[in-house]
């Protein structure tokens, strides 16, 4: 009883299957001449409705972009504009007229030979002494063109006629002078040149002489003068060097334009003398002057030279019983005889003001000069004074006062020298020199600030030399098993 509904409804939906089997062969019967096929039926379609739909779209898609796509490009298409420009004057200042080009000046160069004098020298060239007799006038104060050397170099300018229009030379190693020449007058110009100090340090130990080796260490014999000329006050270089002895030497040159043009300074020094160490820093005074001081501070240069006079020999010292060479009796010669050749210049041994200048009885031409309440040199024997010094002048340690003679009682070329305190003679060679007044505190602070990394340089240089010395003796040192 149970099974009786479901039998039914089965068979109903047979029915129904064949029912919609008959409808879809009654459609394709009607319609299969549409095929693009053979004609035989394939197998039977089945399109659904949803595919219709989709086939619909699909065709209008392509209808609407083919009204639509000429529209876009047509849109997209750039359109060309046409802009106008007007040409506008551009208000510019007007230019100044430009002055013509100088010609370029033909400068002949012409050098001093040994021997030759300026006249000589302008003849050579054919240049004319009225020339020559302006140029001289022109630089009568300065004296630029009274000392030559050989070597020394002129430039010249003539005109077409070979009239010297300009002359050209250097006054000193800073600065150079043009002389023009125009209708019998002389206008001079002063250019200044920019000098270039390149220094150098230079170490050397002496084996057989100071010379020798300063010259090892690249020194040459001018900065080796300089050397000995710093440390003279405290070691005499004829008689205290010994082998072993050694030197550090920080020094400068002087170059122009890119050329060496002579030797400058030494800034400082060490020199170490029989084991004792010397230094020296060159140091400038408010009044613009240089001095040499060590590293405390100390001044070198002595109050008072003991020897003002390059000399060749004592020829008579200081004592109270000497056996006179002309009178031919026996009296006190109080002072030192340096026998030097006739005109070898005389040196004042230190600051202070010139109290005598004259004739001297037996002592010729003579000197007094006093330097403080208690110390004053006096110089005898002189061929002739120095020019414009006279009773008041007040004059420098190292400046020429006059030149070496035989005037008055005197056997040979010599100068007799005389150191008196509180107005009594005393053995220039042994007497204490007065000690040189120190530097102020204020300018002591400043000595040592500039001074330290000198010292500084020149103690590495001594470590670095030390210990290379150590190395080489060990590599000497015979090993042993």
């Amino acid at each position: 009883m149970a099974r009786g509904p479901s039998v039914a409804h089965h068979a109903r939906r047979q029915a129904m299957r064949r029912k919609a089997q008959r409808r879809h062969q009654h459609f394709y019967q009607r319609y299969t001449h549409w095929s693009l096929g053979p004609s035989d039926p394939g197998p039977p379609l089945h399109w659904s409705r949803e595919r219709w739909m989709l086939g619909a779209a699909a065709v209008l898609l392509v209808v609407l972009s083919a009204l639509i796509m000429p529209a876009w490009a047509s849109a997209m298409k750039h359109r060309s504009t046409v802009t106008t420009y007007t040409e506008m004057p551009l208000d510019l200042p007007v230019l100044p007229p430009q002055p013509a080009r100088k010609p370029v000046e033909n400068w002949q160069v012409m050098r001093v030979q040994p021997g030759q004098t300026l006249s000589g020298l302008f003849e050579s060239h054919g240049l004319d002494y009225s020339d020559l007799n302006l140029a001289l006038q022109a630089t009568k104060k300065s004296g630029t063109l009274h000392d030559l050397h050989p070597g020394d170099e002129f430039a010249y300018l003539t005109d077409a006629n070979g009239a010297l229009e300009a002359l050209r030379f250097d006054a000193d190693g800073g600065h150079r002078v043009t002389l023009r020449f125009a209708n019998g007058e002389v206008t001079r110009h002063v250019q200044a040149r920019e000098l270039e100090r390149r220094e150098h340090i230079a170490h050397g130990v002496i084996q057989s002489s100071l010379f020798g080796a300063a010259s090892q260490a690249g020194l040459s014999e001018a900065m080796v003068v300089k050397l000995a000329d710093v440390f003279k006050y405290d070691i005499d270089f004829i008689k205290d060097i010994r082998s072993g002895d050694r030197f550090t030497v920080v020094y400068d040159d002087v170059w122009r334009d890119g050329a060496y043009l002579h030797g400058g300074d030494i800034i400082a020094a060490e020199f170490y003398n029989r084991g004792q160490r010397y230094t020296a820093f060159r140091f400038q005074r408010p009044d613009g002057t240089f001095g040499y001081y060590s590293e405390d501070g100390r001044p070198l240069q002595k109050a008072l030279l003991r020897t003002p006079v390059k000399f060749s020999r004592i020829s008579s010292r200081f004592s109270l019983a000497r056996n006179h060479p002309i009178l031919g009796y026996t009296r006190a010669h109080k002072g030192v005889d340096y026998a030097a050749p006739r005109g070898t210049p005389i040196h004042a041994a230190g600051n202070g003001v010139i109290r005598y200048r004259g004739w001297e009885r037996g002592f010729g031409r003579f000197i007094l000069i006093k330097h403080d309440a208690k110390y004053s040199t006096a110089y005898a024997h002189m061929s002739r004074f120095a020019p414009g010094l006279h009773v008041g002048s007040r004059v420098s340690q190292g400046q020429v006062i006059g030149y070496v003679g035989m005037t008055g009682l005197a056997t040979g070329p010599h100068l007799h020298y005389e150191v008196r305190v509180n107005g009594h003679q005393v053995n220039p060679l042994t007497v204490t020199m007065p000690k040189p007044k120190p530097l102020e505190p204020k300018l002591l602070a400043q000595f040592k600030q500039q001074m330290q990394p000198m010292l500084a340089r020149i103690d590495t240089l001594d470590a670095n030399i030390r210990l290379a010395n150590r190395s080489d003796a060990g590599k000497r040192t015979p090993q042993t098993d």
